[in-house]
């Protein structure tokens, strides 16, 4: 099949209405690519939970666990890259000459990813020109474990990869008050961005809890899609 015939394929399927489309990219390519409403991210799902069910419920052990003490959620972290931050101990909120046993100790459990959007099947004139809505979502586990639970970052970035041209970030502050555990949903639209964007860098970092033994928070559902029109 012609390169012509390619474009007519891609144009009609996914009604690329508005959009400049070069004969000189590789329209094969771009339509074996299926660049939209795909999600970009690669294993989006990394606790093995899925928000159309309720997060899971702990139970507490009759005994405290032994062997060694857990830093992270249990995951498979293929395609993210972690790291953690210790918080230390937390004795806020406990009055002067109270005899303490244990303390909650807090730390930030950090999953990162970034999306090569050329790799992915876009091209140079449709994200300078066009430019197409990029829409972040993400779901995480609405707990009492803390005030601060889930931070956000969301960053399209230059063809070097470091030079931010735009980013969003989201940083919730719990109920305490009210017992209530349920997924809350974290969505974003990029429009409007300007020319350069080649990357999207996306990150979120959770807030876990060990005291006696390891209470994290979850997440579930991430998504970068680029989607073939535009609201700004």
């Amino acid at each position: 099949m012609a390169n012509s015939e390619w474009k007519k394929k891609c144009e009609t399927e996914w009604d690329l209405k508005g959009i400049s489309l070069s004969d000189t990219v590789d329209w094969k390519s771009v339509y074996d690519a299926n660049p939209f409403g795909r999600n970009l991210l690669k294993n989006p799902a990394p606790h093995g939970v899925s928000h159309n069910s309720p997060p899971p419920e702990r139970e507490l052990n009759e005994f405290p666990p032994t062997g060694p003490r857990r830093t992270e959620p249990e995951g498979d972290y293929s395609s993210w890259i972690t790291s953690r931050e210790d918080l230390g101990y937390d004795a806020s909120g406990i009055p002067p000459g109270v005899v303490i046993c244990e303390l909650p100790n807090f730390s930030w459990f950090t999953l990162e990813q970034k999306v090569d959007l050329k790799a992915e099947g876009l091209w140079d004139e449709l994200l300078d020109g066009f430019q197409p809505d990029i829409v972040i979502k993400d779901w995480y586990e609405e707990s009492q474990l803390h005030e601060s639970i889930y931070q956000l970052r969301v960053k399209l970035l230059g063809a070097d990869g470091n030079t931010v041209i735009t980013e969003h970030t989201v940083s919730p502050t719990e109920d305490l008050s009210n017992y209530s555990h349920n997924w809350k949903a974290v969505s974003h639209v990029f429009s409007g961005y300007g020319p350069g964007v080649r990357y999207v860098h996306f990150l979120h970092r959770l807030k876990n809890n060990f005291m006696v033994e390891f209470y994290p928070t979850l997440v579930t559902g991430s998504s970068v899609l680029v989607l073939p029109s535009k609201s700004g």
